[in-house]
């Protein structure tokens, strides 16, 4: 009897690729770069899509003209005879000649290697390359066939390849051939989608939904690319598309996920393992000592190992302990605490307390604080943060102690002084100004003031107020009289610097923020040091304000790089990085780069000091109004002001206001854009003396008006309002709001016949432009713009790089703006980067180098001890600054100037 018609066909047929799936494209390259490996491992969690890259794969191997066998195992080959039954077939399918009666007399060990002779021989006698794909190999428990696997992978001969697909890695010992660079492995961390395929993989799959760039990066990050929990909300939204708008509610909460999880994830898992998953899910990380502390269970470092084996949804994190350190996939471990739930808010205390004393006893502050609270036990938390405050303090503290302080009553609060004065700095420094001053006035009618440890301190309290106040003035006042920030404390030795530089750059003291960091700079041991990142970031804010978006551009990308990798995408550092860097990519007319940076980032928006929530809601608004409409950027424009105005915030009230006048008159709607300039020149009125950042709310509200003036003709009295903005932007050194300046008082001079003072000011402008970088600034105020910029005459700019600069310019303009180039001139490619003009850190060198020698993100990351993250967005720095789109041409690029071997 032919043993194929005893077998199941469709176990021979991969899925069918339809136009829903993704191509995973960086996994194929990876694939592709290693296809003449003899051993190919592809191991993740279930819904990770490993069968569909495999099928992907498959696809490019027929297409070279390779020959590929293709086996779906399932539960019943678990035991030798039916796995083997199924193997030979798949051979067969190969083109191997193979004996089946021979093949399955028993599951002997002379049985076994006469199997595989009969395959190696026949396989060599194969004049093409042969490929075998196992899919769902975690099914197969016999450890005979595991053997017989063994001996098949080593033994191949060159055209034989053996790919295998499987939740959990064989028992397979392939040391040897990975040292002979034989083995191809992907592996759980590398399978989840990036947040490019995250976006393609919703294009492709929701045709009713538009989703904006916010809502694709919350989705990402809720889900961590798991294609398996996108394609349950790419349902949900199909079928219910309001659910779109309780997003940050969705995910596990859906009943598909949590059947999915129930169901496929862990429902094989025995009791006892489940039992620990989910005890240990109340932590955001752990190890083997930690678990072991929470659940009393002694083997608890085995049980991880299995759960890691499993690849049950668990990650290492990047740690430089003796001890590897896990977390859970979010919606995994939201999951787990749905089930927890069930055992009582009292047992789930008693986890909490266990937690927080293993956290207290190894000097992690931030969890022991946590976790001690949520487990009711505050007294172990102010001790903890006692102990520690103010030496050890940082900003990763600040979630715990607001959470603390909720809860702790006002009378405790005074048997403990130090934790009083970091919760007024606290409040202080997370837009709570009027909180922090009502303590601090308690303070000072309290006996605390008597404690020189505090009263030292207050000043720099004050001054951090005065700055969420936007009296940039009072804090210059306040802190500039200490002159020597306290060096024998870190964090409020940071404190003060980002504090005063941010104060200094206010009132236009460029070179004093510029000196003053310069002389207090990071000291090597602090590089990752939260608050010694956002120092950092004061400098980038400089460089914005000034109107250096180049430098901020270059500078921001590196910080924001370091920050994510040291404290996370969501961390304050990071948060304020991104807000420079996105405000800077808009300018730069970096569109995309700008609207990625931004999603999902609510704490720049909601809670960060005022500069920075205005900056970045002004960018954000545009960057609406470019890809959305203006009615989109209105809507939001609008609830930022309403928000800005319950902060008391004036100063982000007036540019929101200012910016609704300009996307108002743009759409025709003169009677809206009235009342908001009427309502802003009741704003200024308030601060008509104001000094510092205050000083801008009177320039907003004249810019607003100047513009409403443009719009009903009347360009004399527009260029008196613009007078008071250039005046203000002179004074305090804002080239942006100059050049701006510059080119509404060349619209109004042009308007007044008066050409040649309209060419002055275009020209003053440009120059502005050509020294920062400024794009947006040009082109956002129109094609009238546009057109005046190229009737410039050609001997208007002396200098060739404004020249170059400004038909730069014209080209982003389009029709309006265009201008031919003189024929001599022609139309020159894109300069490829110099050398000396490429400024790559040591760690994007070092990766380059790895590059080159056709490791995976995945294999760099381990030879590196980093996070896959931490790789990725290297490498996507790497291609950016040398203007290239893949690794193969960056390896390339750097090998001619001698970079890299």
């Amino acid at each position: 009897m032919n043993l194929d018609s005893l077998l199941v066909s469709t176990k021979f047929a991969p899925p069918r690729i339809g136009a829903r799936f993704i191509v995973r494209k960086q996994l194929l390259e990876q694939l592709r770069s290693m296809q003449r490996c003899t051993f190919t491992l592809v191991t993740g969690s279930p819904g990770f899509g490993k069968t569909t890259l495999m099928a992907q794969w498959r696809q490019e191997l027929m297409k070279s003209g390779a020959v590929v066998a293709w086996l779906s195992l399932s539960h019943d080959d678990r035991v030798l005879t039916s796995f083997c039954a199924y193997l030979v077939s798949a051979l067969r399918r190969l083109g191997i000649a193979l004996d089946e009666d021979e093949m399955l007399e028993g599951n002997n060990t002379k049985a076994l290697d006469s199997l595989v002779a009969s395959a190696v021989n026949g396989a060599s006698q194969v004049a093409k390359e042969l490929y075998l794909i196992l899919d769902d190999y975690h099914h197969v428990e016999d450890a005979s066939a595991h053997r017989l696997m063994q001996k098949l992978i080593d033994h191949c001969p060159a055209n034989l390849h053996i790919a295998i697909a499987s939740r959990m890695a064989p028992p397979f010992s392939i040391s040897r051939l990975r040292v002979l660079g034989q083995v191809a492995d992907i592996s759980f961390e590398e399978l989840p989608f990036d947040l490019d395929e995250t976006r393609l993989f919703f294009e492709q799959n929701l045709h009713n939904v538009k989703l904006s760039a916010d809502e694709l990066r919350l989705i990402h990050d809720l889900t961590n690319g798991w294609p398996a929990s996108l394609q349950l909300l790419a349902i949900m939204l199909k079928n219910r598309p309001s659910t779109r708008h309780k997003l940050r509610e969705l995910g596990w909460q859906s009943s598909d996920l949590q059947a999915y999880l129930a169901n496929d994830v862990v429902a094989h898992l025995p009791a006892e393992l489940n039992d620990f998953i989910e005890q240990v899910s109340v932590c955001r990380r752990f190890n083997a000592e930690l678990a072991e502390a929470i659940t009393g269970r002694p083997d608890a470092a085995e049980l991880i190992k299995r759960i890691e084996d499993e690849n049950l949804l668990i990650y290492r994190v990047e740690s430089e302990d003796r001890l590897p350190w896990y977390r859970f996939h979010p919606l995994f471990s939201d999951f787990l605490a749905t089930c927890l739930a069930r055992r009582g808010q009292p047992a789930i205390e008693m986890l909490h307390r266990r937690a927080s004393q293993w956290f207290g006893a190894h000097d992690l502050l931030i969890e022991a604080v946590r976790h001690a609270t949520l487990g009711g036990d505050l007294e172990f938390a102010v001790k903890a943060i006692e102990q520690a405050a103010p030496a050890e303090w940082r900003l990763g503290y600040v979630s715990p102690l607001l959470s603390l302080l909720d809860r702790l009553p006002q009378e405790t609060l005074f048997l403990h002084p130090r934790l009083f004065f970091l919760g007024c700095l606290t409040f202080a420094i997370t837009a709570r100004p009027e909180k922090a001053e009502r303590w601090l006035a308690q303070i000072r009618q309290s006996e605390v003031v008597r404690n020189p440890a505090i009263s030292s301190h207050l000043a720099l309290a004050d001054a951090a107020v005065a700055m969420q106040r936007d009296d940039t003035q009072r804090a210059v006042d306040l802190l500039e009289p200490v002159a020597v920030p306290p060096d024998q404390n870190r964090f409020l030795h940071y404190v003060f610097l980002a504090t005063l530089s941010s104060a200094y750059c206010s009132v236009g003291r460029y070179a004093d923020a510029h000196r003053l960091l310069d002389a207090h700079p990071v000291a090597a041991e602090d590089r990752r040091n939260d608050m010694a990142l956002v120092v950092e970031g004061a400098r980038i804010y400089v460089y914005l304000v000034e109107g250096n978006v180049r430098e901020a551009a270059r500078a921001g990308s590196l910080l924001l790089s370091r920050a994510m990798a040291a404290h996370g995408r969501r961390s304050v550092s990071a948060n304020l990085a991104a807000g420079a860097l996105g405000e800077a990519y808009y300018e730069l007319d970096r569109i995309d780069d700008a609207r990625e940076v931004l999603a999902n980032r609510p704490g720049i928006l909601q809670s960060s000091m005022p500069g920075v929530m205005a900056s970045a809601a002004l960018a954000r608004a545009r960057l609406d109004l470019l890809q959305g409409s203006p009615d989109v950027a209105l809507e939001f424009l609008e609830s930022q002001a309403a928000h800005f105005h319950s902060l008391g915030h004036d100063r982000p009230l007036a540019w929101m206001l200012g910016e609704q006048v300009r996307i108002l008159l743009a759409k025709g709607e003169r009677i809206r854009a009235s009342d908001l300039v009427t309502r802003l020149k009741d704003l200024a009125s308030q601060h008509r003396d104001a000094l510092g950042y205050r000083a801008e709310i009177p320039v907003a509200a004249a810019l607003a008006r100047a513009r409403l003036l443009l719009h009903v003709d009347r360009p004399a009295e527009a260029i008196e309002a613009l007078a008071e903005v250039r005046a203000h932007a002179q004074h305090y050194g804002r080239g942006r709001l100059a050049a701006l300046a510059a080119l509404l008082m060349a619209m109004a001079l042009e308007d007044l016949g008066r050409h040649q003072d309209a060419q002055a000011q275009l020209v003053e402008a440009v120059q502005a432009g050509a020294r920062f970088g400024f794009v947006r600034t040009f082109v956002d105020e129109g094609e009238h713009v546009g057109a005046m910029l190229a009737r410039l005459p050609g001997q208007a700019l002396s200098d060739p790089l404004a020249a170059r600069y400004l038909e730069d310019l014209l080209g982003r303009f389009g029709g309006a703006g265009a201008r031919a180039a003189p024929a001599d001139e022609g139309v020159s490619e894109p300069a490829v980067p110099r050398k000396e003009d490429v400024n790559l850190t040591p760690r994007e060198l070092e990766i380059l180098s790895l590059i080159s020698q056709a490791m995976s993100n995945k294999r760099i990351a381990l030879t590196l001890s980093i996070t896959l993250e931490t790789v990725k967005w290297n490498v996507k720095n790497i291609l950016a600054k040398l203007g290239v789109s893949s690794r193969y041409d960056a390896m390339t690029w750097a090998r001619k100037r001698g970079l890299i071997e």
